[in-house]
């Protein structure tokens, strides 16, 4: 595995990662706000073919836009960020999706769970993003169209676009 954007402050294992978010990170093309940001944290591998990707991750969040979880990347235009993102108080389970131009879809969690699961099916050039807490089965919160690419990066992910950053860890990264 690799850094994209490696943050100053982390340790991990096979099993194990912590990261400590630096500030002003984030990726993000264009839509609505008119920059592009390619600089948060993302911890990749290359997966070729149809695969499953799931881990679970416990963050800090504390700012506007704290953010942890799966990112399945193309390139720089071309990709899918996903899991919890701290939106006007509280957690929520979110996926954008960037093909030139990022969207962007959050689902509000009415508790805020200490550990989320992520998982993000990619099938052909489809995906589909899922989140669960503690336990409980998985919800499909998102699907839509990625790439065509035969291979992809695949591995965790975090940024603090507003606030001075936060510690996260992801545990049992696993893509089937």
């Amino acid at each position: 595995m690799e850094w994209d954007n490696e943050p100053g402050s982390w340790r991990g294992d096979a099993d194990r990662l912590v990261v400590d978010v630096e500030g002003d990170t984030d990726y993000w093309r264009v839509t609505r706000h008119g920059f592009v940001a390619d600089d948060a944290h993302c911890y990749l591998r290359d997966v070729t073919g149809d695969f499953t990707a799931t881990v679970a991750v416990t963050g800090e969040y504390a700012s506007l836009y704290d953010q942890a979880g799966l990112m399945i990347r193309a390139d720089e235009e071309t990709w899918l960020k996903c899991g919890i993102e701290y939106v006007d108080g509280r957690q929520h389970a979110s996926a954008v999706i960037t093909r030139e131009f990022s969207d962007w879809s959050v689902v509000p969690l009415e508790e805020a769970p200490e550990t989320v699961r992520v998982r993000v099916d990619r099938t052909d050039e489809t995906v589909e993003v899922f989140y669960a807490s503690g336990d409980d089965e998985f919800t499909m919160i998102r699907q839509g169209y990625l790439s065509e690419n035969e291979s992809l990066a695949v591995g965790p992910m975090a940024a603090a676009p507003q606030g001075d950053g936060f510690a996260c860890t992801f545990e049992d990264f696993t893509v089937e």
